[in-house]
Parts: structure tokens; C-alpha cells; sequence
């Protein structure tokens, strides 16, 4: 019987390993590259006070810290798309989850902001590494019968473990122990590095001579760094202060200008040009849309209830911990309409639910909390888990397989963009009214940008004349051809 040909991104085997070629070994690795890090995302906020005391840092360094760590997440994505053009991504696998373990290590044991902004830092970059090293060859170098699975566990790897933070968050919060649970995140991290050593297999760099990309990277850097520095300075500064207005002004310039140039490239880094179309353009904005909401959100309701209502973390954890069965939710029903025609309209309910989500939360007070902030959670939850995944899979479909890896890299970047922007600036909006009305004000902007872009994007679909289609996921899985042949956008109206 004939064996089956390789996947564009199947590994070439150079030493056989006890594991390789294991699908579960292989979820393992991916899951344990990727959680760690972003279970803490969504659990600093709620320990913040124990890490303060603990280390002598201000709110202003701790909120520093956490936008650098974002950029660094989002950038580290882009750099090992570059990178794992030369180097074989077992290494690079090998060598980010040793580097997340040693910057887990320094977080641990930090004594000053320093140190521990320093490993929280590192923890970001060397993540958004892994998820470029990591994910595609889950996605491409096992039979196509498990493409649905995979699919899910990208879902639950990415959005389920920020879901599962705030009850983390919480738990550390009321009843101690930051630096136990960093211990944690390092030693899942050290079981990441050994199953991965056990599991990755080597391959041939497909482009070992490519030279450095002098466009995108210091771009791709300027795009995240300068931003999400000047976000973070809200928390002791104002909108009119140049500290604030220069770099996110100046940073989002280097955002047009990167993705202008990949577009223009022969050869660019990430496919621009190729998810210019009506479907992967629609389901990236959608991630953007969908990650911004569901991001500030989450914000603005922990620090409503922290700082208005009086709860404490392990009760604002609780309140929260719906949101993860509505990913689970959204994530099955990913599962079973990934292969059909239903996963853009999947993605768009994800837009609908996080919308629902905010007009919940425009009940919200003091007193009503406990009833509206659970339901409320349910909802973003699961608008988190319907509307990004979906959004980043129309994307990874829309290119041949090998290039999903950049693919996701730039999604990555534009979603982390938007999520990491937005946020903070509503918050700060909320506290400069006053969280008794400034809260409500800012769900109501949320709410807002969730309906005026969720029609906006029903609008480009139909514009575009694309229509419900399966993926040919089989000529896609084997590098025949793209999963998507998607109308250019606004197809319709060019062609009347």
C-alpha cells in the first residue's frame, strides 16, 4: 500500500525520535508552548497588589511591563517567521522553550521591577516564537482526518487559556502565592522543552540562504514596541501627553508601512497580497474586532469590580469563569463547521455574542454584578472562541499551507495590535469619568464598535460576492492548492 505523500511542511527526518510522528505527543507540545504565558496574561491583573508589594513596583511599571510583554508577543511571532526560513524549527523550538523556562526563572526570583519586568518580557517573545514554531507543523504534518481536532486545540490554545486566567488571577490574588504559580508556568514550560525534545523532528530550512529582512522586521518592531509603550504610560500620564500621542502615533505608521510593503514585495515575509481578498480580509478584521472587544471587556470589568463594587479577586475570578464554557462551546462547534461552508458565518457570530456580551454589561452596577457580569462572561467567551479562531483559520486557508505559519504571524500582529490599543484607552477613558459612569460610557463605545464593525464587515462579504463555500481542505492539506478561492474584495461592485 502506498504511503501517503509528505505535507509541504512535514519534517524531514533526520534522527527518529520515541515520539515523533505522535498526534498527542504533538497536541502536548503545542498546548504546553503556548499556555503558560497566556493563562498569565489574563491572571496579572488580579495578583497585581502581591506582586507590587512583593517587588516595590508601581502600577505604571507593572502595566510597562505587561504592554512590553504583548509587543514582545506579537513581534516574536513575526521574527521566527523570518527566522525559520534558515533554521531548522526543531531548534528554534528547542531554543525558545529553554529561553520562556530561563525567563520564567528570572520572573520567579526577581527582587526589583527589573528583573521581573525583564522575564515577563522575555516570556512574551520567546511565546509568540513558539506559536510560529510550534502550530504549523501540528497543522500540516499529520493526516488531514485530524485537521478538525487540531483546529480545536488552536482554539483552546489560544483563547481557552486566557479564559482560564482570571480564576488563576483570582485564586493568587485573595490567597497568595505569585511566585508558586510562576513555578508552575516554568515547570509546565520544562515538560513543554523535554516533550518537545522527544517530539519536534528536525527539518530542512526551505530557504537556508535568505537573507535578512531589513523591511519587516525593524518595522514589525516599531509596530509593537512604540505603541504599546505609549498605552501603557496612560496609566500615569494623559492622552495629550506626548509620551502617549508619539509613539502610537508613530507606531501605527510603521504598521502601514509594513504591511504596504509585504503587499508590495515580490517575495515578502508574510502573504499580504494573498489575504487581500473578500474572505481572509473579513475574517482578520473579524479577529481584530473580536480579540479589541473581548480584551477591553475583560479590562473593564475587573477593574469595575475591583475598584467600584469591592469584590475581591477570587469572587471577580469566579464571576468570570463562564467565559470559559463559552469557548469550549464555540470551540465543538469550530470543530464540526471548520470543513463546511459555515465557518465565516461561524466567525461573525462571534462579533453578534461579544456584542451581546456588552449590552449585558450595560446592566452592570454595583449590586446587580453577581447576576449580569456571569452571563455577560458566557457571551464574550464565547464570541472570543467563535469569532478569532475562525477569522485566523479563513486566513490560514486563503494561503498554500506552507506559508500559514507568516500567515498567522501577521494575524497575530494586527489582532494583538488592536487588542493591546484599544483596552487600555478605554479604561483610561472609564477612570478619567469616574468608574460610575466612565464604565458604562466605555462598554458603550465597546458595544458600539462590536455592531458599526460587525456590519461593516457583512457589508464587505456581500460586497466582495463571496458566498458560503467548504474549504478544499485536501488539495490544501496536500499543497496543491489554497482552501479558499476568494472573490477580490469588492468584487460586486467592480464588476457592475
Amino acid at each position: 500500500m502506498p504511503s501517503r505523500p509528505p505535507s509541504p511542511l512535514s519534517p524531514k527526518l533526520f534522527t527518529r525520535l520515541p515520539l515523533a510522528g505522535k498526534y498527542p505527543a504533538s497536541v502536548a507540545l503545542a498546548l504546553l508552548a503556548l499556555s503558560p504565558y497566556l493563562i498569565l496574561t489574563t491572571a496579572t491583573f488580579l495578583m497585581e497588589p502581591q506582586i507590587m508589594r512583593s517587588i516595590g513596583a508601581t502600577r505604571y511599571e507593572l502595566q510597562l511591563t505587561s504592554g512590553m510583554s504583548n509587543a514582545g508577543y506579537a513581534f516574536g511571532a513575526v521574527a521566527a517567521a523570518d527566522l525559520v526560513q534558515r533554521v531548522s524549527r526543531r531548534r528554534v523550538y528547542l531554543v525558545c522553550e529553554s529561553g520562556f523556562v530561563l525567563s520564567t526563572a528570572l520572573a520567579l526570583g526577581a527582587q526589583n521591577i527589573g528583573m521581573f519586568a525583564t522575564g515577563v518580557i522575555l516570556q512574551g517573545l520567546f511565546t509568540g516564537m513558539l506559536l510560529v514554531a510550534a502550530l504549523p507543523p501540528l497543522i500540516t504534518g499529520h493526516p488531514i482526518t485530524r485537521l478538525q481536532t487540531t483546529a480545536a486545540v488552536v482554539s483552546l490554545g489560544l483563547f481557552g487559556m486566557v479564559a482560564f486566567g482570571p480564576l488563576v488571577g483570582g485564586l493568587v490574588g485573595s490567597f497568595g502565592g505569585w511566585r508558586p504559580l510562576f513555578a508552575a508556568i516554568g515547570t509546565l514550560a520544562l515538560i513543554g522543552l523535554i516533550t518537545g525534545s522527544l517530539t519536534f523532528e528536525g527539518n530542512d530550512p526551505p530557504a537556508r540562504r535568505a537573507r535578512f529582512d531589513w523591511t519587516a522586521i525593524p518595522l514589525a518592531f516599531g509596530t509593537t514596541a512604540l505603541p504599546f509603550f505609549g498605552v501603557s504610560w496612560l496609566t500615569r500620564g494623559d492622552f495629550d501627553d506626548p509620551e502617549f500621542y508619539v509613539p502610537v502615533v508613530v507606531g501605527l505608521i510603521c504598521g502601514i508601512f509594513l504591511v504596504g510593503g509585504q503587499y508590495r514585495k515580490a517575495h515578502p515575509l508574510m502573504p499580504v497580497r494573498p489575504i487581500s481578498n473578500t474572505l481572509p480580509v473579513v475574517g482578520t478584521l473579524n479577529a481584530m474586532l473580536v480579540g479589541a472587544c473581548f480584551t477591553t471587556l475583560l479590562e473593564l470589568i475587573e477593574v469595575y469590580l475591583t475598584q467600584r463594587a469591592g469584590f475581591s479577586p477570587v469572587r471577580i475570578g469566579s464571576l468570570l469563569t463562564p467565559q470559559i464554557l463559552g469557548v469550549v462551546l464555540a470551540t465543538a462547534l469550530f470543530r464540526s463547521l471548520m470543513s463546511t461552508r459555515w465557518t465565516p458565518v461561524l466567525a461573525l457570530c462571534g462579533t453578534v455574542s461579544v456584542a451581546i456580551g456588552a449590552a449585558v454589561l450595560l446592566a452592570t452596577s454595583t449590586s446587580s454584578a453577581s447576576v449580569t457580569v456571569p452571563v455577560a462572561s458566557f457571551f464574550l467567551g464565547f464570541g472570543a472562541g467563535a469569532g478569532v479562531t475562525p477569522g485566523l483559520f479563513l486566513a490560514g486557508f486563503s494561503v498554500p499551507a506552507i506559508q500559514i505559519g507568516p500567515t498567522f504571524a501577521l494575524v497575530e500582529l494586527l489582532r494583538s495590535e488592536a487588542a493591546f490599543l484599544i483596552g487600555p484607552v478605554l479604561l483610561h477613558l472609564a477612570l478619567v469619568q469616574g468608574l460610575a459612569d466612565g464604565f458604562h460610557l466605555a462598554v458603550g463605545i465597546t458595544l458600539g464598535l462590536s455592531v458599526v464593525g460587525g456590519v461593516g464587515l457583512v457589508s464587505l462579504f456581500l460586497l466582495g460576492g463571496a458566498r458560503p463555500e467548504a474549504p478544499d481542505l485536501v488539495s490544501w492539506h496536500a499543497g496543491t492548492s489554497t482552501g479558499y478561492h476568494s472573490p477580490a474584495l469588492l468584487a460586486a461592485v467592480r464588476s457592475s
